[in-house]
Protein backbone atom coordinates (compact mmCIF):
# COMPACT_ATOMS: atom_id res chain seq x y z
CA UNK A 1 0.00 0.00 0.00
CA UNK A 2 1.13 3.51 -1.10
CA UNK A 3 2.42 5.76 1.88
CA UNK A 4 0.25 8.78 1.43
CA UNK A 5 -3.49 9.03 -0.15
CA UNK A 6 -5.41 11.72 -2.75
CA UNK A 7 -8.92 11.49 -1.27
CA UNK A 8 -11.83 12.90 -3.43
CA UNK A 9 -15.46 13.56 -2.35
CA UNK A 10 -17.92 16.22 -3.45
CA UNK A 11 -20.43 18.51 -2.00
CA UNK A 12 -23.20 20.59 -3.08
CA UNK A 13 -22.37 24.07 -2.24
CA UNK A 14 -19.04 26.34 -1.94
CA UNK A 15 -20.13 26.65 1.77
CA UNK A 16 -20.36 22.92 2.37
CA UNK A 17 -17.25 22.49 0.48
CA UNK A 18 -15.36 25.09 2.34
CA UNK A 19 -16.46 23.67 6.07
CA UNK A 20 -15.40 20.20 4.98
CA UNK A 21 -12.05 21.37 3.85
CA UNK A 22 -11.68 23.65 6.96
CA UNK A 23 -12.72 20.41 9.88
CA UNK A 24 -10.53 17.90 7.09
CA UNK A 25 -7.52 20.56 8.00
CA UNK A 26 -7.70 21.54 11.36
CA UNK A 27 -8.28 18.00 12.37
CA UNK A 28 -4.76 16.87 10.97
CA UNK A 29 -7.12 14.16 8.44
CA UNK A 30 -5.62 16.22 5.45
CA UNK A 31 -2.48 18.19 4.92
CA UNK A 32 -4.23 20.28 2.23
CA UNK A 33 -7.43 20.55 0.29
CA UNK A 34 -8.06 22.07 -2.74
CA UNK A 35 -11.72 22.74 -3.77
CA UNK A 36 -13.02 22.91 -7.60
CA UNK A 37 -16.29 23.82 -9.08
CA UNK A 38 -17.44 21.25 -11.35
CA UNK A 39 -20.17 19.99 -13.05
CA UNK A 40 -21.65 16.35 -11.73
CA UNK A 41 -24.16 13.84 -14.07
CA UNK A 42 -25.22 11.22 -12.61
CA UNK A 43 -28.82 9.24 -11.48
CA UNK A 44 -30.07 9.23 -7.69
CA UNK A 45 -33.14 7.69 -7.21
CA UNK A 46 -34.50 6.65 -10.84
CA UNK A 47 -33.57 10.15 -12.33
CA UNK A 48 -30.52 11.43 -14.21
CA UNK A 49 -28.88 14.44 -12.73
CA UNK A 50 -27.01 17.34 -13.87
CA UNK A 51 -25.95 19.30 -11.13
CA UNK A 52 -23.42 22.13 -10.19
CA UNK A 53 -20.67 20.37 -7.30
CA UNK A 54 -17.54 21.18 -5.88
CA UNK A 55 -14.83 18.69 -5.57
CA UNK A 56 -12.84 18.30 -2.60
CA UNK A 57 -9.19 17.04 -3.36
CA UNK A 58 -7.49 16.11 0.13
CA UNK A 59 -4.31 15.00 0.62
CA UNK A 60 -3.69 13.01 3.37
CA UNK A 61 -0.67 9.82 4.95
CA UNK A 62 -2.79 6.23 4.23
CA UNK A 63 -2.57 6.01 7.92
CA UNK A 64 -5.17 8.84 8.40
CA UNK A 65 -7.11 7.44 5.51
CA UNK A 66 -9.95 5.40 7.94
CA UNK A 67 -10.24 8.75 10.01
CA UNK A 68 -10.51 10.71 7.64
CA UNK A 69 -13.45 8.78 6.24
CA UNK A 70 -15.07 8.61 9.17
CA UNK A 71 -14.88 12.52 9.73
CA UNK A 72 -16.27 12.81 5.93
CA UNK A 73 -19.27 10.43 6.69
CA UNK A 74 -20.08 12.36 10.03
CA UNK A 75 -19.64 15.69 8.53
CA UNK A 76 -20.91 15.47 4.73
CA UNK A 77 -24.89 16.66 3.84
CA UNK A 78 -25.18 13.39 1.31
CA UNK A 79 -26.99 10.70 2.24
CA UNK A 80 -23.95 8.86 0.22
CA UNK A 81 -21.17 10.75 0.08
CA UNK A 82 -18.28 9.94 -2.42
CA UNK A 83 -15.33 8.89 -0.94
CA UNK A 84 -12.51 8.23 -3.17
CA UNK A 85 -9.33 7.15 -2.27
CA UNK A 86 -6.24 7.25 -4.84
CA UNK A 87 -2.56 5.91 -3.57
CA UNK A 88 -0.53 8.54 -4.37
CA UNK A 89 2.75 6.52 -5.59
CA UNK A 90 5.18 8.83 -6.44
CA UNK A 91 5.55 12.83 -6.14
CA UNK A 92 8.15 15.52 -4.28
CA UNK A 93 9.49 13.64 -1.43
CA UNK A 94 9.60 17.15 0.30
CA UNK A 95 6.07 17.87 -0.14
CA UNK A 96 5.08 14.04 0.68
CA UNK A 97 7.10 14.76 3.99
CA UNK A 98 5.05 17.85 4.51
CA UNK A 99 1.73 16.02 4.09
CA UNK A 100 2.96 13.26 6.85
CA UNK A 101 4.29 16.26 9.35
CA UNK A 102 0.62 17.80 8.43
CA UNK A 103 -1.46 14.45 9.21
CA UNK A 104 0.61 13.02 12.08
CA UNK A 105 -2.15 12.53 14.86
Amino acid sequence: MADHVLVVTTTDSEESAAALARGVVEAALGACVQVVPIRSFYVWEGAAQDAPEWQLQIKTSAARLPALVAHLKAEHGYEVPEIIATPIVGGNPEYLSWVDEQTRS
